[in-house]
């Protein structure tokens, strides 16, 4: 583009000399050298060009760069002239919220978008996500530090404020201050001039707290029958043959309604599956003492690891999720993790059982105005690192499946490509934050990134991500027939609530105001599989004690018969009782057992209102169905 320098010469035209000056800094060809030439005017003219002296021009030029959604103008001097150079560049910075009035976002979409519109009476671009299609996924990237967190905060409040239950994961621990409203600085208002923002308030939102340690929120608890075989076994680790033993164990548990509750009830009963074996070989297939004895040492590891902590009653109900305050805002969901991710494994696997689990208790609810629940998934990626490509093809069937529950799953990584595209193609709203390309497999992910856009015609998509600054996003949603937008570089607004974490004190502030404060403090142990596999393994010692003491008084009973009587009939009596006596303590063994477990059948009910005894149903994941 070449510079084309316009020479103005002024004699007394005050009248017209501001509307001809912005007249030129506002026409489509930008690369202009303005030359003002005064000579000698007697009226306001003087004045006038003192108004449009270094710092206005540099602001009004900056204000059209952020409001123009195609251009961004970058206004220069040169050095030692009093020379204005003004070049343009394929940018733009548009506006991302949430509506909920959709009845005229398409027409305004078509008519903005239109290559001619004039931004002095259009405004600002915007760019919304459609209520409606929230529960069509959405996905979060961008490399560390280009603004990730904020732009979680922004469309988590958002949904919150169209009345929208969220659940996030605090991995940093700057989350809580979401209960608290924000705080203006020069970076926030700066945002709200350029974007052009009337009203703009600062207010908390309803939170509620959680931890799985229980030391920062509301303890977070599960049960081993909860959480079921398949994700037990990539959280212990283990092999496919192992795999195949654990689900035996809990089979056998199920079909014999055995609560595993804590991880004593799982050692209990993979040891009763290993001591009785060859009882259970014809009807659940081989049980290797190697497997059993590998799963006995992953379960020790784990709880070494604190793993017991996760695993007992009360259990998360994920019910008290779906909650609003007194205005109708959707509660707020906050785990703490930051100790949690210290464990890698752990953390993505006890996420993909919420996921999993409420996939299972929420009912069909078709196409809905809004979501039910917005779900978030920070660190996305630890639920795809090495897990089996089995679990990966259940996880894309839940993540395909949960929309018709009205759940709206967002993945937060810092590129695309740590999804597998089977979960990428069921996501259709993406704000993708810069990308950097210092290695071929960057070069690659960049490009991979730049293509699942549709394009937009104005820019570079690939360019435009290794361009975008802080705070800025390429931004594609679907539209209210469901098809994806093209492209649109995007300024992401400023968050509502606190930037900033807040007080120990404050947070234990919240957990002590919540109405769930009771529910979840006092831990439960009833009696479950180990309570009932102990019960029968004493039953067992007794009656082998039983039995062992018999048999030697019948054994010196009969020593005492053949001293007594030397004749063949006595003999032969001796060696029937003794075989009867033999045969009474097999059939004792068996008994202790069943008996134990069906007195615990008639007494207590397990953890999802089902007694105990009845054959326990899983769902896709291997979780309890509700």
């Amino acid at each position: 583009m070449h510079t084309i320098s316009i020479i103005v010469p002024i004699f007394n035209a005050g009248p017209y000399l501001a509307k001809c000056i912005e007249s030129i800094l506002h026409q489509p060809y930008t690369a202009l050298q303005v030359i003002l030439v005064n000579d000698g005017s007697t009226d306001d003219t003087l004045q006038i060009l003192k108004e449009y002296e270094k710092e206005k021009i540099e602001a009004t030029l900056y204000r059209m760069a952020e409001v123009h959604p195609f251009l961004k103008s970058l206004v220069a001097y040169e050095q030692g002239t009093d020379k204005l150079y003004y070049n343009v560049t394929g940018d733009s910075r548009i506006e991302l919220v949430v509506r909920e009035d959709i009845s005229t976002l398409w027409e305004d979409y078509q008519e903005i978008s239109k290559r001619d519109w004039n931004v002095f009476e259009n405004g600002l671009l915007k760019v919304y996500i459609y209520p409606q299609m929230g529960n069509r996924h959405g996905l979060i990237a961008g490399a560390t530090g280009t603004g990730k967190t904020v732009t979680l905060k922004v469309v988590a409040e958002s949904f919150s404020d169209m009345g929208v239950p969220v659940f996030v994961t605090d991995i940093k621990g700057d989350l809580s201050g979401m209960c608290a409203p924000g705080a203006e600085n020069k970076h926030i208002r700066r945002s709200i001039d350029n974007m052009k923002i009337e009203n703009f308030t600062y207010t908390g939102y309803p939170v509620r707290f959680w931890d799985v340690y229980g030391a920062q929120g509301h303890p977070v608890r599960t049960t081993i029958s909860e959480m079921g075989p398949e994700l037990l076994s990539r959280l212990l680790g283990l092999n496919d043959t192992q795999s195949g033993i654990l689900r035996i164990v809990f089979r056998i548990a199920d079909d014999k309604g055995l609560l595993l509750l804590d991880l004593k009830d799982l050692r209990s009963m993979v040891q009763y599956v290993g001591d009785n074996a060859k009882d259970y070989k014809l009807t659940y297939g081989n049980i290797s003492s190697q497997s059993i004895g590998a799963i006995q040492r992953a379960l020790l590891e784990l709880e070494d690891e604190g793993g017991d902590i996760f695993f007992g009653e009360p259990a998360l109900d994920l019910s008290d999720w779906i909650d609003w305050d007194e205005a109708g805002k959707g509660v707020m969901n906050i785990l703490e993790c930051q100790e949690l991710f210290q464990h890698p494994l752990l953390y993505a696997t006890f996420l993909l059982w919420m996921l999993s689990e409420l996939y299972e208790m929420l009912p069909e609810a078709g196409d809905l105005d809004k979501p039910k629940l917005a779900f978030f998934f920070d660190e996305a990626h630890l639920l795809f690192n090495d897990a089996p490509k089995a679990l990966v093809e259940k996880v894309e069937q839940v993540v395909r499946l949960i929309r018709s529950k009205g759940v709206s799953v967002w993945f937060i990584s810092q590129s695309p490509s740590d999804l597998p595209d089977s979960v990428l193609s069921q996501i259709g709203n993406r704000v993708q934050h810069a990308l950097r390309a210092y290695t071929p497999k960057d070069q690659k992910a960049l490009r991979a990134a730049a293509q699942s856009f549709r394009e937009n015609p104005n820019f570079d998509t690939e360019e435009a991500l290794q361009a975008l600054g802080v705070g800025e996003a390429l931004v594609s949603v679907l539209d209210a027939d469901g098809v994806p937008t093209i492209v649109e570089r995007a300024g992401i607004l400023p968050p509502r609530s606190s930037m900033n974490a807040v007080s120990a004190e404050q947070i234990q502030a919240v957990i002590a105001a919540s109405p769930l404060a009771a529910k979840y403090t006092a831990v439960e142990d009833r009696e479950s599989a180990y309570e009932v596999l102990e019960e029968a393994r004493l039953e067992e010692a007794e009656a082998e004690r039983i039995a062992a003491e018999e048999a030697a008084a019948e054994k010196a009973a009969i020593e005492a018969e053949k001293q007594a009587e030397k004749e063949r009939k006595a003999k032969a009596a001796g060696r029937t009782t003794s075989s009867r006596s033999r045969s009474t303590s097999g059939r004792k063994k068996q008994s202790a057992i069943e008996k134990s477990i069906n007195k615990t059948i008639s007494q207590t009910a397990n953890t999802i209102g089902r007694e105990l005894g009845k054959q326990l149903v899983r769902g896709l994941l291997g979780t309890l169905k509700k």
